[in-house]
């Protein structure tokens, strides 16, 4: 199982339309600290976070089986699917 993390800032339009991420489902999150698995694989499209490590503009996958500690500084809001 691989825990590579891969982010792509900026993605074009395009892709992100061939993806459908605006078709995605949103999760918003406030200022928190929480564990979390993922049971599947996670791609998200991020509209506001993060400003150091994830942000706004940024698209992520998330592999199955990684665990990790969220901490949100800045509330977050994401487009997000599941494999």
């Amino acid at each position: 199982m691989s825990a590579v993390i891969v982010k792509q800032s900026n993605p074009d339009a395009v892709f992100l339309e061939q993806l459908g991420v605006f078709a995605w489902p949103i999760w918003s999150k406030e200022v928190s600290t929480f564990p979390w698995t993922y049971n599947s694989e996670e791609t998200c499209y991020l509209l506001e976070g993060e400003p150091i490590r994830l942000q706004a503009g940024d698209l992520v996958i998330f592999p199955a089986g990684m665990s990790c500690t969220w901490q949100i500084r800045q509330a977050v809001r994401k487009h997000y699917v599941f494999a």
